[in-house]
């Protein structure tokens, strides 16, 4: 599903970026040979061009017939795009005649600049159409994110509404920090945010986070009693005071933080609270059922679902005794554990469990907060491309399999679009990165013709091509070579 997920997400991201450039070249009277989604070496799934009054189709061909190349079309049928799909799904293109990029040389152009190329158009027109995927692609991402709002509204868990606190990753426990922590303030600024609280520590150095420190974390459990249609918390012993504490921060977190735990500076400590069972439960064969909050285990208190999962994981293959509450009433029940650390249940999430705030919005009212929410996240991604050039930086890349990793082992619309929403997102941004090869390198040098009056030769432009793309390759080859030094790991 995972896989599936991911091919989906960036044939839609792909052939919207392509499709970017198609408008802008058509709209400039600027000829596009062939428009591609994946790549199709030595053979087409597909191919499709209108010429003579009716669209003729291919299947499953290598060699285009010679009828079918511009050369020998009517002038009329010439303009006409070559519509294909490939069988490789890693990409896709679109061919821009007089353009020098991946697919052509400079070898390649006709000896005299044709009026429907694209080196034949002004440096403006030029910068438009390379520019189109890249803006298509942000402008799909805004649009995602409205269309979410729209359709599911907006959950927000308060920071301070999470009553168990959070678990820190251990770098903040080293600086003072303890599980069971709730962050009210940095540098003085009163916080309400968990996302915005992650960000301030990551990406902004902050010196001072407040924080609020119960000093019995531990005695509040969920009793699972949600016959008033709302979770219920109850006090197994009474907490004696609540202490404010100021942590003093020592150094800048993004320089010692290891690439791949940026999102893991802190998470909810939630109560493990049954929601649903999958097939072949274990928990369910024993005879637990749907709103069983798990307090205990073996006769250990453990209000939260991290310190229940990992001890779980230690009992691997064995039998262990739970304790829950169900609608107020402590009960047990023995459950076989898995060989994976499993006992076959779903839970319910923060924002089912704690106060949390939701709002639904018309289409209208979405398009505002989709447009904020989206640049928000181009911002945040950008800032914390700092971590690449650290000491370690370079092990926080990852390639197909990391993509693959953010979507869910089960399908959910939600998650589909909301990650295929970031991945737009990122996808813009690293096309205006200006290495020859992408997007960004040819707005790089059209913006130099523009400020210099120079335009530089086909001969430069097709060895920047080159060194660019053995740049890519290099990338290529580290990112996804992370995920497959992380499947041994």
């Amino acid at each position: 599903m995972k896989i599936i997920a991911l091919l989906l997400s960036l044939s839609l991201l792909v052939f919207t970026h392509e499709l970017g450039h198609f408008f802008f070249a058509r709209l400039f009277k600027t000829r596009v040979r062939r428009f591609y989604l994946f790549f199709n070496w030595k053979f087409s799934i597909l191919k499709a061009k209108k010429f003579g009054g009716k669209w003729h189709f291919l299947f499953f061909n290598g060699e285009t017939p010679d009828e079918w190349d511009e050369k020998n079309l009517a002038p009329e049928d010439q303009d006409n795009t070559l519509w294909g799909i490939g069988w490789i799904p890693l990409g896709g293109y679109c061919d821009i005649a007089g353009m020098i990029d991946e697919t052509k040389s400079a070898d390649d152009m006709e000896s005299e600049p044709q009026p429907w190329e694209y080196r034949s158009k002004k440096a403006w027109q030029r910068l438009c159409i390379i520019s189109g995927g890249v803006l298509v692609n942000f402008l799909s991402a805004l649009l995602i994110y409205t269309c979410i709002f729209a359709h599911w509204g907006k959950d927000d868990l308060p920071l301070q509404n999470a009553k168990l606190g959070y678990d820190y990753h251990e770098l903040l426990l080293e600086e003072g920090f303890e599980n069971g922590d709730i962050i009210y303030a940095i540098d003085g600024e009163e916080i309400n945010s968990i996302v915005k609280a992650q960000h301030k520590i990551l990406l902004e150095k902050p010196n001072t986070v407040s924080v609020m420190r119960p000093m019995h974390i531990s005695d509040t459990v969920f009793s699972g009693d949600t016959t008033k249609g709302e979770p219920v918390f109850m006090t197994v012993d009474e907490r004696d005071t609540i202490v404010r504490v100021d942590i003093e921060l020592s150094y800048d977190l993004l320089t010692k933080i290891d690439p791949r735990d940026t999102n893991l500076l802190f998470s909810v400590r939630s109560p493990f609270v049954v929601k649903e069972f999958n097939a072949g439960s274990r928990a369910k064969h024993a005879g637990m059922e749907i709103g069983d909050s798990v307090v205990s285990l073996d006769g250990v208190q453990m209000p939260c679902f991290g310190d229940i999962s990992r001890t779980l994981a230690e009992h691997k293959d064995d039998t262990v005794t739970l304790g829950f509450y169900r609608n107020g009433e402590l009960m047990s029940a023995d459950v076989h554990v898995d060989a994976n650390g499993k006992i076959g249940v779903y839970l319910e999430t923060p924002v089912d469990l704690f106060e949390s705030i939701h709002t639904d919005y018309t289409f209208w009212q979405a398009i505002p907060v989709g447009i904020s929410y989206g640049w928000n996240q181009l911002t945040t991604y950008v800032r914390s491309l700092r971590i690449l050039f650290t000491k370690d930086g370079y092990k926080g890349l990852g390639g197909f399999g990391t993509l693959g990793g953010l979507f869910p082992s089960t399908w959910n619309w939600y998650s589909f679009w909301s990650i295929t929403a970031f991945l737009a997102v990122i996808l813009a941004f690293m096309n205006v990165i200006p290495i020859p090869g992408l997007d960004g390198g040819h707005i790089l040098f059209t913006l130099w013709e523009i400020v210099t009056r120079r335009k530089p030769s086909e001969k430069f432009l097709e060895v920047s091509q080159t060194i660019g793309m053995l740049l890519l390759i290099i990338l290529l080859v580290v990112a996804n070579g992370n995920d497959i030094l992380r499947l041994f790991k």
